[in-house]
Parts: C-alpha cells; structure tokens; sequence
C-alpha cells in the first residue's frame, strides 16, 4: 500500500515540530532555573546585607554608649581591672558581653597612657603620663560577623589628675627613635613597627607605628627589649645578658619619673649573587662538517653531510688528492694548548689522510715546524695529538689542516670531525662550593670577648656554582674560604674588599677558587663534538669515601674540586646516549673529555 507524497511530508513536518518544541521546553526551563536562582540569591544577599546592616547599627550603639560611660567617669576610674602600665588601671572590665536582637556581642575596652612631647618628658615633665587614650571595640560573630571601633582621648582636668596617675601607676619613659642608614626618617618611608617586650616572659607589652619614626612608652619601672621592624627593611633589637655576654645595644632599663633614650637604625634590604669559579677551564673549537662554516680553504674536496671527502668525477671517478683547512683557531686567554683530535675513515690498502697545525708566517699559513711539535712537517695519522708542548707566546693561534688522498679512484676517505682544545684563563662554574659571608657590624661580645657578628652566614653554592642571598642589612661584607675545606679564596670581584652593601641594591660577586688537586670533565658528542648538557657524572673512590654526582653544564662540563690525590672511578651518562665507566688519575689540575656514543 503506498503512502501519498504530501501525507508523508505532513507527517515528517509533525514530527521535527515535536523535537524542536521539546528543546525549546529544556531552554526554557534552564532559563527559568536561572532566573528563579538569580532572584533567590538577591534575596539572600538583600537579606545579609540588612543583617549586616542591623549588627553594625547596634555594634556602633553599644559602642558609643560606652564611650560616653567613660566620658562620665572620674579621671582617675578611667581604665580597667588589673591593667598594668602602659594601660590604666580603673573600674572597667576589659572584656564583657551583651545581646541585642538575639544577637551577642563582645565589647573589648583598652585605655592606655599617652606621654605627650609638649610638656616635656623625664626628669622635665611632673608625671610622664599626659593623658589616656580609650578604645572600645565591639565584635560579633555570627554567620557575616565583623567589628566597630571607637577612640576618644581622655584628659586629666589640672596637674594633680596627672600627678595622681604616676602616684597611683609608677611610670618612667621609654623614647624610641628609629633612623634610616643616612641618620633620618622621612615620613615618606612609612611608619616602621616598634614592639615593646617582656625579656623574662617574652610578653609583648606595647607596640607603636610612628609614622615620624619616634615614640613615647609610657611604663612601669624595669627591663624591656625593644625590636625595630618593617616589611622589606632590615630588622635591630636589643639584647640581654644571658643572649650575648656583652651586648652592643643591651636592653633598656626604665626608672620612675626618667625618660631612657633608645635608638635604632632599619634601612631596605640588599643582596648579594655570588659565583663561585674556578680560575681556568678549558675551551675548544670543534667542526663536524654540516656545512663550510668553520673552514678557511678547501681543494678538491666535497664537504656535505657530516662528511669531507675527495671530489669526484662521473669519469674518472675521485681525485688523486685534497685538503680541507680550518677557520682561524683564536683562544681568549690561551694559556695551553692541549690537544688536536679527528674522527675519520680511511681504507688501510688504498686511501689516506694525514693532519697537520699551521701557523701564521706574516703572508700566508705555514706548517708548524718539526722542532715546535714534532711529526707535524710530515703529518699525524693516529688520533689524538699532543699540543701541550706548543709555546702560546709563538703560537697564539693556529689552523689545522686534512690531507686526503686516495691510490684507487673508486674509493675516498672521510674526515668525519676535529677537534683542537686548550686551557684558558677562563672561569669555570664550580658546584657545591662553601663560602662564609660576615659582616662588619656587632652585636656585642660573648664570654670570652670574642665579638658576636650581627651577620655571620656559612653558603653553599647550587650545582651551578651559583648562590643569591637576599634580604641583608647595609653593611661592609667579607667572604672567605675555610682552609679546610681544600678550596683557597684566590680572587674576588670586585676587587674592593670587604665589600660595601648599600641599602636598596644588588651586587654581583665572583668568587675565584683553586684546590691542589682538581677534574675538570667535558663530555661531548663523539660523532658531532656538540657538547653534552646535563649529562650525569658519577665520580667516586670506596677508599677515601668519595662519591659524588655532578651534571654537566651548557659547554658540557662539570668541575670536581677539591680532591685527594689518586684514581677514581668515572660513570658518564646520558639520555640517548650510551653509558662510559672508565678511571682517571687525579693528581694536580687534571682535565679530561669523555666521547658518548648515541643508541641507535
């Protein structure tokens, strides 16, 4: 039975109306959700807000309505129960409760005694304390808790109110005044936290943030410490007796009716970034033929590839011969050549390729002579060659030359790379180096009067030879080596030292060490040369109970130092690479290059 055309399209037009209205019912619900939150949100909101609003309203009734209480009080009931010096004592409770709305509040009272310059201070003032000053703090804390704060000055009504006070509250002053390092306190710096302790409870007493940089404690007769802070400044505190036998700046005692002066000087911290580093590496050029980059002169010779080989011809196949000479070898801060090197290829029956140094004869490039390194006039053929016997002075630079040469057309050797290494007057990172940084300033003298440095620090540098030390106080600083360590402190830059440190800086320090006895490894690629970076290298003895693993850096090389005379066992490794275990005679400075070999 066959259904008619257009019946089939009414019903198809049914049925995608019916999809369509079912979604449009889930948008429409999630919208409503939406809004219906939205709206019950706001009304939560509203609802906190008006909370809120109603506890600070009765929080600041209740707080004012004390304040007025204690406006109505004697000069002398002005205060609360038990409260000690630089607080008054008087009739108030310090902390007492009541509830307003069904909710509680706290009300916390604190009335403490102001020394007012104007009248004078010590020994020129009848009572150092001028007048009282009454907080009053209401906190609750229900779901959107929060607090109000009231402050009001009470003044005594004529001079025998005031007497009465230090009659009632023995007091002395205690005037604290803080400097920066140029002797003042600009308004400009902030206010700098001054604390006020108990050095036998370790109580904090009182504490001030004077925005000139001084102020007055009004407290009762005894002994204080007093600390000095602000945030990114250096710090200063006093010290008893039983902290430092003799102490610079002890801490301070105050007398009935006497003002003791106590001064203090913070500045903005500084840093230092310390290097530690050896006074010589060593260095190379090297040349693995990806392209002509590093070559002055060729003849008759391809380079491509990785690879120099003879030039050939679809006829007659390759060339008798060729060479292939290097860029100009120039070392900064030569101070030994140390060996040339090559990777090559060459058939033992038919092919050849022998090596040479030259050096420069005013006009053109001449071979090295016999007499200055010997076996160079006729050529090297087994790798590697010594240079160290090459004086610096008459060879400051050099070129080496390949000379490839083949009997049978149809076959070519092959120079793969070369290499030519030398020592140099050039620092050389040196990892987990310990150094001891003091500076000049004291904080007193111990027992055996032996001074007791404010700063005083021993350091140790990361793998990287490198240590930043923030968050220290102007000063001149000295570093130093403990001998014992077998490192000697040999150089230092800068040159000025002890070092000063002014406030608000940064200064880079290199320290140059030596040991007697040392290892400098290089680790490379074997095909390619490239230096291997991060490459791991294990160097231990069971005997002397050394054992140490060090990481090469981005020329390739790591430095162990200091060592004992004698032979190690050496691991190499790296990812992508095939591990080395071999052993290497230290004794002196001792230098060493280790080839990996890539995993196929």
């Amino acid at each position: 039975m066959e259904i008619d055309n257009s019946l089939k399209m009414g019903l198809n037009i049914k049925n995608s109306r019916q999809g369509f209205t079912f979604i449009e019912v889930l948008v429409g619900t999630f919208l409503i959700l939406v809004v219906f939150l939205g709206i019950v949100g706001a009304y939560r909101l509203g609802i906190q807000a008006l909370n809120l609003s109603k506890n600070r309203i009765a929080a600041a009734a209740i707080a004012g309505g004390r304040i007025e209480m204690i406006r109505s009080l004697a000069y002398h009931e002005v205060g609360t129960l038990a409260a000690k010096l630089p607080f008054s004592k008087g009739v108030l409770d310090s902390s007492t409760t009541t509830v307003r709305n069904g909710v509680e509040f706290e009300i916390q009272t604190e009335v403490k005694f102001i020394s007012d310059d104007a009248d004078g201070t010590g020994e020129n003032d009848d009572c150092d304390l001028d007048y009282k000053k009454a907080q009053v703090k209401v906190i609750w804390t229900t779901m959107f808790g929060g607090e109000v704060k009231l402050v009001t000055d009470v003044a005594p009504k004529s001079l025998i109110e005031e007497i009465n006070s230090c009659v009632s509250q023995p007091a002395g002053l205690l005037s604290v005044e803080v400097f920066d390092a140029f002797g003042s306190w600009g308004a400009e710096r902030g206010a700098p936290l001054i604390e006020i302790f108990d050095p036998v409870t370790d109580d904090l007493v009182d504490f001030f943030e004077p925005l000139g940089g001084k102020h007055n404690f009004p407290l009762a007769p005894g002994n204080y410490r007093a600390v000095v802070s602000k945030s990114g400044y250096s710090a200063e505190r006093t010290y008893s007796i039983d902290e430092i036998a003799i102490p610079a700046k002890p801490n301070p005692t105050v007398f009935e009716n006497k003002s003791t002066n106590i001064s203090f000087s913070i500045d903005k911290t500084s840093s230092f970034s310390v290097d530690t580093l050896s006074t010589w590496g060593t260095d190379s050029f090297y040349d693995s033929f990806n392209d002509e980059s590093k070559i002055s002169a060729t003849s008759s010779v391809v380079v491509a590839d990785g690879e120099v080989n003879l030039f050939s011809d679809p006829e007659i196949g390759y060339v008798d011969s060729g060479f292939v000479i290097s860029k100009t070898i120039s070392p900064f801060k030569l101070a030994q050549w140390s060996e040339f090197l090559w990777n090559d290829f060459k058939e033992s029956a038919t092919t050849t390729v022998s090596y040479q140094a030259l050096y420069y004869g005013g006009t053109d490039w001449l071979v090295i002579p016999d007499e200055d390194l010997a076996g160079n006039e006729s050529g090297f053929v087994d790798s590697p060659v010594s240079l160290i016997g090459l004086a610096t002075t008459t060879y400051p630079e050099i070129r080496v030359k390949a000379i490839l040469s083949t009997s049978d057309a149809s076959t070519t050797p092959a120079v793969y790379s070369w290499q030519v290494s030398w020592t140099a007057g050039i620092a050389t990172p040196i990892g987990n180096a310990e150094f001891t940084l003091q500076g000049d300033k004291l904080l007193g003298y111990d027992s055996d009067e032996e001074p007791v440095y404010k700063y005083s620090v021993v350091h140790l540098s990361d793998s990287n030879g490198r240590k930043d030390i923030p968050g220290l106080e102007w000063d001149s600083y000295t570093f130093s080596v403990d001998p014992e360590s077998g490192l000697d402190l040999v150089g230092i830059v800068p040159s000025e030292h002890p070092i000063g440190l002014p406030p608000d800086s940064s200064i880079d320090v290199s320290l140059y060490l030596d040991s007697q006895d040392s290892l400098l490894l290089s680790v490379q690629d074997s095909i390619t040369l490239e230096p291997v970076f991060s490459g791991e290298a294990r160097l231990y003895n069971t005997g002397l109970n050394y054992d140490k693993v060090q990481y090469t850096d981005k020329k390739g090389q790591t430095y162990f130092v200091p060592l004992e005379p004698a032979v190690y066992d050496l691991e190499v490794s790296s990812a992508g690479y095939s591990s080395v275990l071999t052993s290497v005679s230290v004794s002196g400075a001792k230098t060493k290059t280790i080839n990996l070999e890539r995993v196929e």
